[in-house]
């Protein structure tokens, strides 16, 4: 069984629509929803064990809409630029969150931000908001590995058996996301700058 792409109907071609109210657009909502949750669970609460429950729910959510919409032909423009902002927000502000737990380094959190930031002023050079790229492999098993690791982590800080185990695996799986997350950066940052200067030729060319 693929986890990547699944739920994809071979020879149905692929088209955003313009819908809103859709099962994978309230999942990515819910996705938003549990970011305050997971925080004030951690920083208010100290619960980590129900921070990781949390955590596991916005990871599933992330494969099952995206299997849902493919699936069930629920993709629209909206679900295309609020997934991606959902992710971002979820493992940046987790980040964020485990560093002023101390549970993770700042140096973590600097990973994730640095190639968002370059990427996000290159749109907005460019674009002047959304590049409307598509998700490419890299992205979405990036993606899928930082939400992996993430509750491994934190797993790994409660008083259970082979808690150090946990903690190994964590790093691994967080280790290789990191990698993906820089790679799928690079691979985003020329197909924004070649997606911007055509458009730029375009409007040019038309002037």
């Amino acid at each position: 069984m693929r986890f990547i792409g699944a739920g994809s109907r071979p020879g149905q071609p692929h088209v955003d629509r313009d819908l809103v109210f859709t099962v994978p657009n309230l999942l990515t909502v819910l996705r938003f929803m549990g970011v305050p949750l997971f925080i004030w669970l951690v920083l208010a609460q100290k619960e980590y064990g129900l921070a990781v429950l949390v955590l596991a729910i916005m990871g599933s959510t992330d494969w099952v809409d995206g299997y849902v919409a493919r699936r069930f032909n629920q993709t629209s423009k909206l679900g295309r630029v609020l997934d991606p902002i959902a992710d971002r927000l979820a493992l940046i502000s987790v980040a964020v969150t485990l560093v002023i737990a101390g549970v993770v380094q700042w140096w973590y959190l600097a990973a994730l931000v640095v190639p968002d930031a370059v990427l996000l002023a290159m749109s907005l050079f460019y674009f002047h908001g959304h590049p409307d790229l598509p998700v490419s492999l890299v992205g979405k098993a990036r993606t899928g590995l930082l939400l992996l690791g993430t509750p491994l982590l934190v797993l790994s800080k409660l008083p259970i058996p082979f808690a150090d185990a946990y903690f190994v695996t964590a790093w691994i799986v967080l280790g290789l996301g990191l990698i993906g997350h820089w790679v799928a950066a690079y691979n985003y940052f020329w197909a924004i700058r070649r997606k911007g200067k055509t458009l730029k030729d375009d409007d040019g060319g038309h002037s």
